[in-house]
């Protein structure tokens, strides 16, 4: 039977041409007028999953979306 993608993961992370998976960073949305500048800075740089974390993300995404 054909896997389905599990949409959540697939709006929250993405792959690279290595195979490595990136997120980006939460608390960008609304309210920024009362968060700091640091904190809005950190926000805006995304990430590469842990390698344990990968392989669940890996089991939600099975075609790689």
């Amino acid at each position: 039977m054909k896997q389905k993608t599990k949409k959540a993961a697939a709006k929250r992370f993405s792959f690279t041409a290595t195979g490595k998976v990136k997120f980006k960073r939460a608390g960008k949305r609304h309210n920024m007028g009362n968060k700091s500048a640091k904190r809005k800075l950190k926000a805006r740089a995304g990430g590469i999953v842990f390698s344990g974390d990968q392989q669940h993300i890996e089991e939600c995404m099975p075609y790689g979306c």
